[in-house]
């Protein structure tokens, strides 16, 4: 879509925007980050995971020798809120090529103790250093113009709780995966949206680890409302993504035992497949 001159001149760029503000870290001793896990990126009561993943994926990038996630797995052990936490990471092992770390997430408890959030084993690397031989019979998702999806300012809110983050992303969702907003869910398990920061700040691989967790999670057309924890997430970046708005579809094909699977591919304004991830999360029943 056209942009006008002046929502041009403040958008914001890679580094100065709300988006590294709210995943910066402190560093306070060799492999220990101290942060502030912000209110702006909850989702019903809890802190988002994309979110969380790219606080864990800098903390990384700052201790490993390489800076860009190749693949990151992360579980998911509690719950965490916004407020005050702890990073600690450790180098697992350093190559030429490729460099893997783990990370984990703490919080206190009321008694002060430390709570793991969240634990990460990621490989690192430089994406700038891959071959362009790319060879895929994957296509990029079909999704309507982004000027005919739709956003959540376009209708009531169907969340109870807060939708904060919604507030920071630019989120437009194909109509054929917003049954579920009219009460009309497919039944079907996909969700499709064009993906962007609000401010306009462009994507790098950090922001692609946000956004394969940030859309309307697959259960809501498949007819099951409330909160969908993630209990694993694995994401495989496979370039740096180009300006613009990203294309992001999510699909469910198995829900069986009160879990799920999410697979989720982002494709960026090049038709290149940038990202990838599946996800295993729990679903209210009943």
């Amino acid at each position: 879509m056209p942009e006008s001159a002046s929502a041009q001149a403040v958008r914001a760029t890679i580094g100065d925007s709300e988006f590294d503000r709210d995943t910066a870290l402190t560093r306070r001793a060799p492999g220990v980050y101290d942060i502030d896990l912000s209110a702006g990126w909850t989702i019903i009561s809890a802190v988002n995971g994309g979110y969380l993943l790219a606080v864990l994926g800098r903390a990384l990038a700052d201790t490993l020798p390489h800076a860009d996630p190749f693949t990151v797995s992360a579980h998911y052990l509690t719950a965490s809120q916004p407020g005050p936490a702890v990073v600690r990471t450790d180098v697992v092992r350093t190559g030429r090529t490729l460099s893997t770390g783990q990370a984990s997430l703490f919080q206190y408890d009321d008694a002060g103790r430390e709570v793991e959030r969240i634990r990460v084993l990621a490989s690192y690397g430089d994406l700038d250093a891959l071959p362009d031989d790319v060879r895929t019979t994957a296509r990029p998702p079909a999704i309507p113009p982004l000027e005919h999806c739709f956003g959540p300012e376009d209708g009531p809110a169907p969340v109870d709780g807060s939708s904060a983050i919604t507030d920071r992303l630019m989120l437009k969702l194909d109509p054929s995966t917003l049954g579920w907003a009219l009460g009309k869910p497919s039944g079907k398990g996909e969700m499709r949206a064009w993906f962007g920061l609000a401010d306009g700040r462009d994507h790098d691989p950090l922001s692609l680890l946000l956004a394969v967790d940030a859309l309307p999670p697959t259960a809501f057309e498949l007819g099951l409302k409330g909160w969908v924890p993630t209990v694993e997430l694995t994401v495989h970046v496979r370039c740096r993504p180009a300006p613009g708005p990203l294309r992001v579809s999510i699909t469910t094909r198995n829900l069986a035992g009160g879990f799920l699977e999410e697979d989720a591919e982002v494709w960026d304004s090049a038709d290149r497949l940038v990202a990838q991830s599946r996800q295993l999360a729990r679903v209210r029943l009943g």
